[in-house]
Protein backbone atom coordinates (compact mmCIF):
# COMPACT_ATOMS: atom_id res chain seq x y z
CA UNK A 1 0.00 0.00 0.00
CA UNK A 2 2.75 2.36 0.19
CA UNK A 3 2.89 3.34 -3.94
CA UNK A 4 -0.80 4.72 -3.09
CA UNK A 5 -1.16 8.50 -4.10
CA UNK A 6 -4.37 10.00 -2.82
CA UNK A 7 -5.04 12.66 -5.38
CA UNK A 8 -4.46 9.41 -8.09
CA UNK A 9 -6.94 7.59 -6.47
CA UNK A 10 -9.12 10.22 -6.21
CA UNK A 11 -8.54 11.31 -10.28
CA UNK A 12 -9.84 7.50 -11.11
CA UNK A 13 -13.07 8.06 -9.26
CA UNK A 14 -14.09 11.35 -10.49
CA UNK A 15 -13.34 9.76 -14.16
CA UNK A 16 -16.27 7.23 -13.58
CA UNK A 17 -18.40 9.81 -13.14
CA UNK A 18 -17.03 12.28 -16.29
CA UNK A 19 -17.31 9.11 -18.12
CA UNK A 20 -20.70 8.15 -17.36
CA UNK A 21 -22.22 11.31 -17.72
CA UNK A 22 -20.90 11.65 -21.06
CA UNK A 23 -22.96 8.53 -22.40
CA UNK A 24 -26.23 10.21 -21.09
CA UNK A 25 -28.13 13.01 -23.65
CA UNK A 26 -25.57 15.79 -24.50
CA UNK A 27 -27.26 19.01 -22.67
CA UNK A 28 -26.00 22.55 -22.46
CA UNK A 29 -24.73 21.37 -18.35
CA UNK A 30 -21.80 19.62 -20.05
CA UNK A 31 -20.34 22.95 -20.91
CA UNK A 32 -21.67 25.41 -18.57
CA UNK A 33 -20.59 23.18 -15.26
CA UNK A 34 -17.18 22.62 -17.18
CA UNK A 35 -17.40 18.89 -17.18
CA UNK A 36 -14.51 19.11 -19.88
CA UNK A 37 -12.37 21.11 -17.79
CA UNK A 38 -12.77 18.63 -14.89
CA UNK A 39 -12.20 15.57 -16.72
CA UNK A 40 -8.82 16.97 -17.91
CA UNK A 41 -7.74 17.84 -15.04
CA UNK A 42 -8.57 14.50 -13.97
CA UNK A 43 -7.07 12.54 -16.42
CA UNK A 44 -3.81 14.34 -16.19
CA UNK A 45 -3.52 13.00 -12.92
CA UNK A 46 -4.08 9.09 -14.50
CA UNK A 47 -2.27 8.97 -18.02
CA UNK A 48 -0.90 11.35 -20.59
CA UNK A 49 -2.59 9.29 -23.69
CA UNK A 50 -5.60 9.86 -21.53
CA UNK A 51 -5.27 13.10 -20.77
CA UNK A 52 -4.14 14.06 -24.54
CA UNK A 53 -7.82 12.32 -25.48
CA UNK A 54 -9.65 14.47 -22.53
CA UNK A 55 -8.16 17.81 -24.06
CA UNK A 56 -9.48 16.41 -27.48
CA UNK A 57 -13.26 15.71 -26.43
CA UNK A 58 -13.75 18.72 -24.89
CA UNK A 59 -12.83 20.40 -27.84
CA UNK A 60 -14.60 18.00 -30.45
CA UNK A 61 -17.52 19.32 -27.61
CA UNK A 62 -16.81 22.61 -28.44
CA UNK A 63 -16.50 22.37 -32.31
CA UNK A 64 -20.15 21.18 -32.83
CA UNK A 65 -23.53 23.04 -31.85
CA UNK A 66 -25.55 20.96 -29.49
CA UNK A 67 -28.17 19.89 -31.87
CA UNK A 68 -25.77 17.70 -34.03
CA UNK A 69 -24.11 15.84 -31.06
CA UNK A 70 -28.02 15.14 -30.06
CA UNK A 71 -28.68 13.90 -33.52
CA UNK A 72 -25.11 11.58 -33.63
CA UNK A 73 -26.65 10.34 -29.93
CA UNK A 74 -29.77 9.36 -31.21
CA UNK A 75 -28.42 7.61 -34.42
CA UNK A 76 -25.81 5.50 -32.01
CA UNK A 77 -27.56 4.83 -28.94
CA UNK A 78 -31.63 5.24 -29.70
CA UNK A 79 -32.64 4.64 -32.75
CA UNK A 80 -35.99 4.44 -33.77
CA UNK A 81 -34.31 2.82 -36.92
CA UNK A 82 -31.03 0.79 -36.78
CA UNK A 83 -29.22 1.47 -33.35
CA UNK A 84 -25.34 1.71 -34.43
CA UNK A 85 -23.84 1.21 -31.22
CA UNK A 86 -26.22 -0.59 -28.54
CA UNK A 87 -25.13 0.74 -25.52
CA UNK A 88 -25.93 -2.57 -23.04
CA UNK A 89 -23.76 -5.00 -22.10
CA UNK A 90 -25.92 -8.08 -22.89
CA UNK A 91 -25.91 -7.22 -26.65
CA UNK A 92 -22.21 -7.69 -26.74
CA UNK A 93 -21.72 -11.04 -24.72
CA UNK A 94 -21.05 -14.41 -26.52
CA UNK A 95 -25.03 -15.43 -26.89
CA UNK A 96 -23.76 -18.76 -25.64
CA UNK A 97 -23.39 -17.39 -22.57
CA UNK A 98 -25.74 -15.10 -21.51
CA UNK A 99 -28.89 -14.15 -22.38
CA UNK A 100 -30.29 -10.37 -21.91
CA UNK A 101 -31.69 -11.55 -18.50
CA UNK A 102 -28.62 -13.76 -16.80
CA UNK A 103 -27.01 -10.46 -17.55
CA UNK A 104 -29.01 -8.71 -15.73
CA UNK A 105 -29.35 -10.32 -12.83
CA UNK A 106 -25.75 -11.33 -12.92
CA UNK A 107 -24.73 -7.53 -13.22
CA UNK A 108 -27.42 -6.60 -10.39
CA UNK A 109 -25.77 -9.61 -8.06
CA UNK A 110 -22.72 -7.27 -8.21
CA UNK A 111 -24.44 -4.48 -7.75
CA UNK A 112 -26.01 -5.18 -4.35
CA UNK A 113 -22.62 -6.82 -3.74
CA UNK A 114 -21.21 -3.14 -4.57
CA UNK A 115 -23.89 -0.99 -2.58
CA UNK A 116 -25.46 0.17 -6.04
CA UNK A 117 -29.08 0.67 -5.57
CA UNK A 118 -31.00 1.65 -8.86
CA UNK A 119 -33.98 4.25 -8.68
CA UNK A 120 -37.83 2.13 -9.02
CA UNK A 121 -38.34 5.00 -11.51
CA UNK A 122 -34.76 4.55 -13.44
CA UNK A 123 -36.29 2.81 -16.67
CA UNK A 124 -32.96 1.18 -18.45
CA UNK A 125 -31.53 -1.33 -18.31
CA UNK A 126 -28.91 -2.47 -15.41
CA UNK A 127 -26.25 -3.03 -18.02
CA UNK A 128 -26.16 0.28 -19.70
CA UNK A 129 -22.94 1.71 -20.16
CA UNK A 130 -23.32 4.94 -18.06
CA UNK A 131 -24.39 3.10 -15.07
CA UNK A 132 -21.74 0.42 -15.32
CA UNK A 133 -19.37 3.39 -15.42
CA UNK A 134 -21.30 4.61 -11.95
CA UNK A 135 -20.69 1.15 -10.69
CA UNK A 136 -17.32 1.08 -11.33
CA UNK A 137 -16.81 4.71 -10.04
CA UNK A 138 -18.26 2.92 -6.33
CA UNK A 139 -15.95 -0.14 -7.03
CA UNK A 140 -12.99 2.75 -7.22
CA UNK A 141 -14.45 4.65 -4.17
CA UNK A 142 -14.31 1.35 -1.56
CA UNK A 143 -11.11 0.53 -2.69
CA UNK A 144 -9.90 4.19 -2.31
CA UNK A 145 -11.52 3.84 1.35
CA UNK A 146 -9.91 1.02 2.17
CA UNK A 147 -6.33 2.43 1.01
CA UNK A 148 -6.94 4.94 3.26
CA UNK A 149 -7.92 3.41 6.40
CA UNK A 150 -5.48 1.00 5.54
CA UNK A 151 -7.47 -2.23 5.95
CA UNK A 152 -6.04 -4.99 4.18
CA UNK A 153 -8.64 -6.77 4.47
CA UNK A 154 -12.07 -4.07 2.89
CA UNK A 155 -9.14 -3.96 0.17
CA UNK A 156 -8.97 -7.59 -0.78
CA UNK A 157 -12.45 -7.75 -1.49
CA UNK A 158 -13.07 -4.35 -3.28
CA UNK A 159 -10.27 -5.53 -5.48
CA UNK A 160 -11.74 -8.83 -5.89
CA UNK A 161 -15.43 -7.45 -6.67
CA UNK A 162 -13.80 -4.77 -9.12
CA UNK A 163 -11.68 -7.39 -10.85
CA UNK A 164 -15.04 -10.07 -11.24
CA UNK A 165 -16.96 -7.15 -12.64
CA UNK A 166 -14.49 -6.08 -14.81
CA UNK A 167 -13.41 -9.38 -16.23
CA UNK A 168 -17.71 -11.03 -16.13
CA UNK A 169 -18.57 -7.50 -17.35
CA UNK A 170 -17.42 -3.85 -18.22
CA UNK A 171 -14.27 -5.10 -19.29
CA UNK A 172 -15.77 -7.97 -21.39
CA UNK A 173 -17.79 -5.62 -23.75
CA UNK A 174 -16.20 -2.31 -23.80
CA UNK A 175 -13.55 -3.37 -26.53
CA UNK A 176 -16.50 -3.97 -29.37
CA UNK A 177 -19.08 -1.37 -27.86
CA UNK A 178 -16.06 0.90 -28.39
CA UNK A 179 -15.27 -0.07 -31.69
CA UNK A 180 -18.71 0.27 -32.86
CA UNK A 181 -19.40 3.85 -31.36
CA UNK A 182 -16.15 4.75 -33.58
CA UNK A 183 -18.00 4.03 -36.39
CA UNK A 184 -20.74 5.14 -36.16
CA UNK A 185 -20.01 8.21 -35.12
CA UNK A 186 -20.48 11.22 -37.17
CA UNK A 187 -18.97 13.49 -34.65
CA UNK A 188 -15.69 13.68 -33.74
CA UNK A 189 -17.03 13.78 -29.79
CA UNK A 190 -18.79 10.50 -30.14
CA UNK A 191 -15.53 8.84 -31.31
CA UNK A 192 -13.06 10.41 -28.81
CA UNK A 193 -15.54 9.50 -25.91
CA UNK A 194 -15.59 5.77 -27.21
CA UNK A 195 -11.69 5.57 -27.49
CA UNK A 196 -11.27 7.24 -24.04
CA UNK A 197 -13.41 5.38 -22.38
CA UNK A 198 -12.01 2.36 -23.50
CA UNK A 199 -8.47 3.36 -22.59
CA UNK A 200 -9.50 3.91 -19.10
CA UNK A 201 -11.46 1.01 -18.47
CA UNK A 202 -8.21 -0.74 -19.50
CA UNK A 203 -5.91 0.89 -16.97
CA UNK A 204 -8.67 -0.32 -14.14
CA UNK A 205 -8.23 -3.35 -15.61
CA UNK A 206 -4.51 -3.51 -15.39
CA UNK A 207 -4.83 -2.24 -11.87
CA UNK A 208 -6.19 -5.05 -10.20
CA UNK A 209 -5.20 -7.70 -12.71
CA UNK A 210 -8.49 -8.61 -14.57
CA UNK A 211 -7.97 -10.75 -17.81
CA UNK A 212 -10.63 -10.67 -20.88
Amino acid sequence: MSDYEPDVATAHEDMCRFLSACFYEPAPEFAEEKLFDSMLAAAKQIDPVLAESARKLGEAFAAEDLQTLLVDYTRLFLGPLQVRAQPYGSCWMDAREQSSDNQSHAVLELYNAGGLELDDEFRELPDHVAIELEFLYLLAFARNEAQRAGNESELKTAEQLERQFLSEHLGAWIGPFSAAVRSGAETQFYRELAGMTERFVRLREASVGAVN
